[in-house]
């Protein structure tokens, strides 16, 4: 024992290594007998088998990811890719591709980005007929109402002056439908008997507008001789940038007494219907098909921008390759009418209470916030380009979007999305990339930047008052007409900026 003692350790160490390398087989590390069945088992064979087995799964799962992950930025590279038969196949619109753009992985889009329109305007094949009107057949317009009193005088409304449980009733789709949509009699936006008699006879509309002085008109480019042909280029002005046009660019009579600049027919309008022209500027942008009516296609784009792409190849690509009606770019910087609203405030675009008295209707009534639930790809557009066919059911939306305009605010992008959401995904649309919107056109500056008193306002207080200069004697009707509910305990939803330039 003594001499056992005596000995290393390392010596004493391995006697045990030695003693334990020869344990008997048939015992397990804790001393108990291994049955026989396992060992005929767990043969050679079977092991390298089971280990094999593990492995091709592992690898398989890793394969199976990696061709995931492939698939993913094949979509994201197609969606970016300048070759027209990949743009092509791209799905922009799908939740797969929003899901990715939300969660960062689809790099910024450039500020501008091809077209994947047609090579030659001369060989699109325009499409014979109308887009059949399915859900609204016979849509008809209010065009008279009593007159308005404001305390001092009596007078008409161009938009009317909507009830709440109309408004509520204009969203009720049916196939026969009268509503509000501006150009009550005596309201106001009158054009001249000579245009009135021009425009019968345009079935393809290119319209814009300028108001309160603030652009010329800027002559589209690349414009084929069949699209001069086949367009009416329509620019609508009021009385003021009739005046500023003449005094700065030289105007074209021709033996109608019709004036020209350039491509540009000019249609002036008489008697402003509201106070403020930045929501006179909604007449021609919205209710195109009221002030064109015997149009069936028409591309809206905003006095500031000089086209540069042929109006024909942008029906082909926006309406006609997918067979959509209505065409309207995505804006760049915000998906949820919340965050635009927030940005109109900071950028001073329009009075704040009026901006949170929109809002918070519109939240009140179930607008959420954008997200990956929705159908769409965002609730906000930019709106300075419109491409649509003018069908019934496009036409309620004009309609009902306008009326949203002469209710509420003339931020336009902030009852877009409301109208789509109170429609119940029975409007279509193609909302397109940002990029592809800014190579339509070349933005030019205004000439001087337009201010308004009402931009400036900080609480409804300064509202108050028959004899405040603040209120608007023909618009923004949802501040003098009572909501029916109660909206003091409505809290509108946190705000994320998502862009510091938004």
């Amino acid at each position: 024992m003594d001499s056992e003692l005596q000995r290393p350790v390392s010596f004493r160490l391995n006697r045990r290594a030695d003693r334990n390398t020869q344990r008997p087989f048939g015992k397990d590390d804790a001393g108990g007998l291994i049955s026989s069945g396992r060992l005929g088992q767990d043969n050679p064979m079977k092991i390298v088998w089971k280990q094999g087995f593990v492995r091709l799964v592992l690898v398989g799962g890793i394969l199976w990811m990696f061709l995931i992950l492939i698939v993913l930025l094949f979509h994201v590279w197609s969606c970016q890719s300048s070759f027209s038969f990949f743009s092509a196949i791209c799905n922009k619109e799908g939740k797969v591709f929003i899901a990715l753009d939300v969660f960062g992985f689809v790099p910024k889009a450039q500020h501008r980005c091809s077209i994947p329109v047609a090579d030659d305007p001369d060989k699109i094949v325009i499409p014979e007929g109308r887009t059949p009107d399915v859900i609204v057949k016979d849509l008809t317009y209010i065009e008279g109402e009593d007159l308005v009193n404001n305390g001092s005088q009596s007078f008409p409304l161009f938009g009317g002056n909507q009830s709440w449980l109309q408004r509520e009733e204009s969203f009720k789709l049916k196939p026969s439908m009268k509503v509000h949509c501006g150009f009550l009699q005596n309201g106001g936006a009158d054009m001249n008997p000579v245009d009135v008699e021009y425009v019968k006879k345009c079935r393809f509309v290119v319209a814009s507008g300028i108001f309160d002085g603030y652009d010329v008109p800027h002559q589209p480019s690349n414009i084929s001789l069949r699209s001069r042909k086949l367009f009416c280029f329509l620019m609508v002005v009021d009385e003021v940038s009739l005046k500023f046009i003449k005094k700065n660019v030289t105007i074209r009579k021709d033996n109608d007494k019709g004036m020209w600049v350039g491509i540009w027919r000019l249609i002036p309008l008489k008697h402003p219907p509201y106070d403020e022209p930045r929501r006179n500027g909604k007449v021609p942008k919205i209710l195109t098909h009221r002030l064109f009516p015997q149009a069936q296609y028409s591309i809206w784009i905003d006095g500031k921008m000089e086209l540069i792409v042929d109006p024909l190849l942008i029906l082909e690509r926006y309406l006609w390759r997918g067979k959509h009606t209505y065409a309207i770019a995505q804006h760049k910087y915000h998906r949820s009418v919340y965050e635009d609203a927030d940005a109109n405030k900071r950028r001073k675009r329009y009075a704040r209470p009026l901006i949170d008295l929109q809002m918070k209707i519109y939240y009140y009534e179930g607008m959420e916030p954008w997200s990956l639930k929705k159908n769409t790809i965002s609730d906000v557009p930019e709106g300075a380009i419109i491409i649509r066919e003018h069908t019934a059911l496009n036409n309620l939306f004009n309609c009902l979007w306008f009326n949203e305009v002469n209710l509420f605010t003339p931020r336009d992008q902030l009852s877009f999305g409301y109208v789509v959401y109170r429609l119940k995904g029975l409007f279509k649309f193609f909302m397109f990339p940002n990029c592809e919107y800014n190579s339509l056109f070349v933005l030019h500056p205004h000439t001087r930047e337009h201010s308004s008193k009402v931009e400036w306002v900080k609480s409804l207080s300064e509202f108050k008052g028959s004899g405040s200069s603040m209120k608007e004697s023909k618009g923004g009707f949802g501040l003098w007409t009572p909501y029916s509910k109660n909206l003091n305990s409505v809290a509108l939803p946190p705000v994320v900026r998502t862009s510091k330039a938004g």
